[in-house]
């Protein structure tokens, strides 16, 4: 399968496990201009081949693992790669986003993406050498039983032996909780992890413990010179921007725990509250002057965000946000020390932070309300180690936590503060202080994902400071802040680099009048948002803050304007839902729990608590979607997905 455009390899393969061939998956130009690469590209390949009919534990379901036009091109934090699957948390159509360089690794073995179907007979690793595959056995070889760290040094010395000598490959792996269908266990790639929505589960379940690639095949860009000298202009504009050059390099994503608790907006006992009275103890600042020993990036990346901590001993990756505010004050616990020994755990036994502590959480609130005798009880946090141990091999209660807050709330009761959306639990922005990330929490695709959301809370207290109760152009802004992060991510890239979105002088100087004005703007534009969700393709330019859609025609030659890039995130995202409805998606699944649209976090304020009923209609509306949540014909062929 060869293309006329560079920044793509030109081959996708379908692996079936169960007869361990690889075929050649037909992937087309046309279908690279409409469907760009991670994954919409996922997406795409999911519609085409799901009825509705199929089960996340089945020989039916895929596996879709898809790499992005920008990665190897040099562009800023494009290492990124996908993977697309139902989840058997959700029971619909999910994608997972991981860095590392599995990636990058995956193209220069000269492949784009690969499909995964079927399930191995045995337990199984892979091995892909220059797009040739080798299916290995995963109990002879010693890897099966493995956490994640021994895995994955247990893949490199098979395939060093096997060599001769050492070579840069990338590889990802499970842990004990994929192995045993954790609902929500993750796949990681060196130290990232492809964390959410159970993908961990479905290659557990598939009996495949991991996959190593290597390859020599060259990067093609269009235009060499015009994109080194742009990529060039690029990192340092994010280096520029205080976002991206400041705060994500200086704290990391954990330097938002004292912002959120200013805000209200800091999750705190299972979302009872927005504000932590220990939040010193576990925010960013205490993280980087106790704890952090050197920041990392992924592939390049300019931002540098990650955080590496000692855990007995060892240098290992520190907690983000979600896992400091969520296991910390999300149960009550000020000890920073055995959050990180927890991050680390929970990372070894390839388990979803986010998910494992509001699951913990719920627990506490059930024990504690009476419905549910379990012994767990908030600020308590000896014994966890084990507990989480447990979660990973289903053993005892563990074996009822790792179904998730979800179904455990349909057995025990307590459903109003179970807090996850279609399944999924919610990240630790409490949306009550922020009612447009509630929005996009309820109607992300994935479930309750702060990023697949649209991430308002960065207008709404985090970066700008519009009115965060209000629901005035929120919908529409959810709507094109999703198109637009869509994009990114099937481009290859990391969502942090959307954050140099707005002009730096917007968040360095909060009281300038220019942002005083547009922070008292913002909820009267949505009229002109809604103009621009429908016609972007108007939008024939490029916006210089937003250097993604420039990258396209010079690395690429693909020709991509800022509307056009709009017009594909917004085919991405409905495709999405197209597919999910086929599993039975619907208005009926866009919702919170009751803790979060009918009880106002300050008894005294009637405006905190999230209006989801009337955003939602205006989403509907500004989707091209009817009451129902479903795409019309109409808007399907609009986005081409249908003719």
């Amino acid at each position: 399968m060869s293309t006329k455009y560079c920044g793509y390899m030109g081959r996708v393969v379908l692996v079936d496990l169960t007869a361990q061939t690889v075929s050649e998956y037909p992937w087309s130009d046309h279908d690279r201009e409409l469907f760009i690469g991670g994954k919409i590209m996922g997406a795409k390949i999911l519609y085409d081949s799901f009825s509705g009919k199929e089960t996340p534990f089945s020989e039916e379901n895929l596996i879709v693992i898809s790499t992005g036009p920008l990665t190897g091109t040099g562009a800023p934090s494009s290492g990124r790669f996908n993977l697309s699957t139902l989840s058997p948390q959700t029971g619909f159509i999910t994608s997972s986003n991981c860095g590392g360089s599995f990636g990058y690794f995956l193209k220069k073995a000269g492949l784009d993406a690969v499909i995964l179907k079927g399930r191995c007979s045995r337990h199984t690793w892979i091995t892909i050498e220059n797009g040739s595959f080798r299916f290995r056995d995963a109990d002879a070889d010693g890897l099966w039983g493995l956490t994640v760290t021994p895995a994955q040094e247990a893949v490199e010395r098979v395939l060093t032996q096997e060599w001769g000598a050492r070579r840069p490959f990338g590889q990802m792996v499970i842990g004990p909780a994929g192995e045993n269908q954790v609902l929500y266990a993750s796949v990681l790639s060196g130290e990232r992890a492809a964390g959410r929505t159970g993908v961990g589960a479905v290659f557990g379940w598939k009996n495949l413990k991991g996959i190593a690639v290597w390859g020599n095949h060259a990067f093609k860009v269009y235009d060499p010179v015009k994109t080194q000298k742009f990529n060039k202009k690029w990192f340092a504009y994010l280096r520029r921007h205080p976002l991206t050059g400041n705060q994500l390099p200086r704290l990391g994503t954990a330097g938002l725990v004292s912002s959120m608790q200013m805000r209200g907006m800091l999750s705190t006992k299972n979302y009872n509250y927005g504000r932590y009275d220990d939040f010193e103890k576990v925010n960013g600042e205490t993280l980087a002057e106790e704890y952090n020993i050197v920041n990392k990036g992924c592939l390049t990346c300019p931002i540098k965000c990650a955080r590496t901590v000692k855990v007995k001993g060892r240098a290992v990756k520190g907690p983000e946000l979600e896992t400091l505010g969520l296991l910390g004050g999300g149960i009550l616990n000020n000890d920073l020390e055995k959050i990180l020994v927890w991050n680390n755990e929970l990372d070894e036994l390839g388990m979803d932070t986010i998910s494992c502590a509001s699951t913990l959480a719920y627990a506490m609130e059930a024990n504690e309300k009476g419905l549910w005798n379990n012994g767990l009880e908030f600020g308590k946090t000896d014994g966890l180690s084990q507990l989480f141990e447990d979660i990973a091999y289903r053993r005892g209660l563990g074996a009822e936590l790792a179904l998730g807050s979800k179904r455990l709330s349909e057995k025990y009761g307590g459903k109003e503060f179970a807090i996850h959306s279609k399944g999924l639990e919610l990240a630790a922005y409490e949306p009550r202080r922020a009612v447009g990330q509630g929005l996009g929490y309820a109607v992300s695709n994935r479930g309750g994902c702060h990023l697949n959301g649209g991430y308002l809370v960065i207008l709404e207290g985090l970066g700008l400071f519009t009115d965060p109760q209000t629901w005035h152009a929120k919908a529409d802004f959810t709507m094109l802040f999703q198109d637009l992060m869509e994009m990114i991510g099937a481009s290859g890239q990391c969502l942090f680099t959307s954050y140099a979105f707005f002009p730096g002088f917007l968040i360095t100087r909060p009281n300038g009048l220019i942002t005083r004005i547009a922070n008292r703007a913002i909820p009267f534009i949505g009229f002109a948002l809604r103009a621009i969700n429908k016609f972007p393709l108007a939008l024939h330019l490029h916006l210089p803050v937003f250097h993604q859609s420039k990258a396209f025609p010079l690395a690429v030659g693909m020709p991509m304007t800022f509307g056009k890039y709009i017009r594909c995130g917004e085919r991405g995202y409905t495709l999405d839902r197209a597919l999910s409805v086929r599993f039975g998606v619907s208005a009926r699944d866009d919702t919170l729990p009751a803790r979060l649209t009918d009880i106002p976090q300050d008894p005294k304020d009637p405006r905190t608590k999230v209006p989801l009923a009337k955003m939602k209609k205006v989403y509907y509306r500004a989707r091209g979607w009817n009451r129902n949540g479903v795409p019309t014909k109409r808007t399907l062929k609009k986005l081409q997905i249908i003719e």
